[in-house]
């Protein structure tokens, strides 16, 4: 092979060797930009989802949106503000008794139980009006929404009739239906659906079904709630009458049983 020869075969092959190494650099080039361009978009998405988890951890839930509301759908037969006053009974009672209950209230569910029936009466016959007060606060020890949703459903009760609301309350809390108080179950609409369907008024009430489906009560149960907040009544139940609170003959607690009632309110009526 001529010297030529040679020279040429090794102009050649450096040249291919030059070829071979601008394809590879092109090559890692390419890859270089694919894995920034991926990488950015996961950083993208990875902040999209953080921003997007931002954004819905600072919406307000929606019994937090319900507090706010400001245009309060009210149910009948409630007045003042907001139709937060809802007042039961003969216009020619005298003397009003007020009662403070949260749905959840074990306790309240006990007086209820003993005591219920006995106030029932009481309205009946025209010895006093009673004005319901609703409160919610069981709800925040344990992050729960029975209280505030039995509270709406009750409001749904009311828009049917006086009656309807005090029957349904008074299936709330009976033995049948009110829960333990750790268990939330009145947050479910299926229980508190339920539970109406041993109120005559309420059974199979299509109305009153889909105002407690749609929460057509909420804001009001929430407006009920700030009212009870406000009262200065502390806990539940309370009962009140010309300003003052019904307690237990000796005893800074409510009354429990008839006998405690009968004698708290009789001594309240002559006041």
């Amino acid at each position: 092979m001529s010297a030529r020869n040679k020279q040429a075969n090794k102009s050649a092959a450096r040249e291919r060797l030059r070829q071979e190494r601008e394809r590879q650099a092109k090559k890692d080039r390419i890859r270089r930009q694919l894995v920034v361009a991926g990488s950015a978009v996961v950083v993208l998405a990875i902040a999209g989802g953080v921003g997007y988890a931002v954004v819905q951890a600072n919406k307000p839930s929606h019994w937090e949106a319900a507090k706010e509301e400001k245009n309060v759908v009210a149910p009948k037969n409630t007045e003042g503000t907001d139709g937060t006053t809802v007042v039961l009974g003969k216009a020619s009672a005298k003397k009003t008794l007020e009662l403070y209950e949260d749905p959840r209230c074990p306790v309240c569910a006990s007086f209820e139980q003993s005591v219920g029936k006995t106030v029932q009466n009481d309205l009946d016959a025209g010895k006093f009006k009673v004005k319901f007060i609703g409160a919610t606060f069981i709800d925040n020890s344990d992050n729960g929404e029975g209280s505030k949703n039995a509270l709406s459903a009750l409001g749904a009760a009311l828009n049917v009739s006086p009656e309807a609301f005090l029957e349904y309350k008074a299936a709330l809390y009976s033995k049948n239906f009110h829960p333990e108080e750790q268990d939330d179950k009145f947050a479910k609409d299926s229980y508190l659906i339920q539970v109406a369907d041993s109120v005559n008024e309420l059974k199979g009430n299509k109305a009153f079904q889909k105002d407690v489906e749609q929460g057509t009560y909420d804001a009001w149960a929430m407006k009920m709630s700030a009212v009870f907040d406000k009262s200065g009544a502390g806990g539940t139940p309370t009962l009140k009458m010309n300003g003052q609170k019904l307690t237990a003959e000796g005893s800074d607690s409510p009354p429990m049983t008839v006998e405690q009632f009968n004698a708290a309110v009789d001594k309240a009526l002559k006041a």
